[in-house]
């Protein structure tokens, strides 16, 4: 893809050809960046399905518990677990505020139209991050961070939960290193091949029934 930047250009009997404006290099510099992280895409597969628990709770939710290892210390990892612009590259929702402080702020998943009046009720940073029906927890390990999630979802769509957040840690992970593959969630994330072999595992693995999605439901009801 090519790079918009504009360099200095003699014609006869006039003046150097002025340069390119700031808006042209700041879009050289996006194509540039959304070039690598399609290479990046091209050489990632998740692997199997690991590190994931359910609580079968009365009621329409379980709660899933994912576990997930980092290379990175408990403090990068509390930013792109809190910072609207971190969550933007790699997690499957957007907030119009920091997740980093109590209060309220509005919560869009991805593939929904409408936002949602979150609470973020603890942040304990870098430790303790609650806010909706999520709860983070990080323990520094080995020179990184064990990161655990708690996330309370229809039971139904419980292996579709596991299997997006499986894929998102992914992307998560790939970010803080510098290699970064772009946000895959929602219908990207289902396009891929591994998508169906991931929710069966989970499906396997939790004891629940691998659902069909009805065109119009929404998985974190």
């Amino acid at each position: 893809m090519a790079t918009w930047f504009s360099s200095p250009s003699w014609h006869a009997g006039r003046a150097t050809r002025p340069r390119g404006s700031m808006t042209q290099v700041s879009a050289g510099t996006a194509a540039n960046d959304k070039e690598k992280k399609m290479d990046n895409l091209g050489h990632y597969t998740p692997g199997p399905a690991s590190g994931a628990q359910i609580r079968k709770n009365e009621g329409d939710k379980w709660t899933l518990i994912l576990v997930r290892e980092l290379r990175h210390p408990p403090e990068k990892v509390w930013q792109a677990l809190t910072d609207p612009a971190h969550l933007r590259e790699w997690a499957p929702f957007d907030v119009d505020g920091s997740l980093g402080s109590v209060g309220t702020v509005k919560l869009t998943w991805i593939g929904t139209p409408t936002p949602i009046e979150t609470k973020v009720t603890r942040v304990d940073p870098p430790k303790v991050l609650e806010y909706g029906d999520n709860r983070w927890e990080l323990e520094p390990f080995g020179g990184g961070t064990r990161l655990t999630l708690w996330s309370n979802i229809d039971r139904r769509f419980i292996s579709w939960g596991a299997a997006g957040w499986h894929i998102a840690f992914d992307v998560l992970d790939r970010l803080l290193s510098g290699t970064p593959i772009g946000r895959l969630v929602g219908g990207d994330a289902m396009k891929m091949g591994a998508w169906q072999r991931l929710v069966g595992e989970y499906a396997k693995q939790f004891g629940a029934e691998t659902p069909n999605w009805p065109s119009k439901a929404d998985p974190k009801s």
